[in-house]
């Protein structure tokens, strides 16, 4: 079940944009190094539509992307609350929508119900999103097009 264990309001995890950041926890990846390594333990409350509706109830305003930090345990239930976004699109104002995943790679159809997706594992000894070195990618989707913008992350 996909667990929602906090939410922030953030400004550098989707550049150009205003974030609700919902951290989920049950991450399966357990990297080396992980910043949010809480988010390893299954708790939480139970993130459903209902959930989230509140959530954009309240917040939808003051944000332009929800972004779902996590939830690679449970990536269908993932699919599902970004379709449910995009299907309630002219309530919740066109919200954009993001994944941060730890996996290598897209799930299946991702790109059809996101904005933006972040893949890859956290290395330490690779860096974050925030070096030219790191292995992590972030996606901006334009017409089922992938265009890596990770060097928005990089310090001039």
């Amino acid at each position: 079940m996909l667990r929602l264990a906090s939410y922030d309001i953030v400004f550098q995890e989707i550049p150009d944009e205003v974030t609700l950041a919902l951290n989920l926890s049950g991450c399966p990846n357990r990297c080396t190094g992980c910043h949010s390594p809480h988010l390893q333990e299954d708790t939480g409350k139970a993130l459903n539509e209902k959930v989230l509706e509140n959530l954009l109830e309240k917040y939808g305003n003051a944000v332009t992307c929800i972004c779902f930090m996590g939830g690679d345990g449970f990536p269908e239930e993932v699919l599902k609350l970004a379709q449910f976004i995009r299907r309630r699109g002219e309530i919740f104002f066109a919200l954009k929508t993001a994944w941060y995943s730890g996996k290598p790679e897209l799930y299946k159809d991702a790109e059809l119900y996101f904005d933006y997706i972040k893949t890859g594992k956290y290395m330490k000894e690779l860096g974050g999103l925030n070096v030219p070195t790191t292995n992590q990618r972030l996606y901006k989707i334009e017409n089922k097009t992938m265009i890596n913008i990770t060097n928005k992350f990089y310090k001039q």
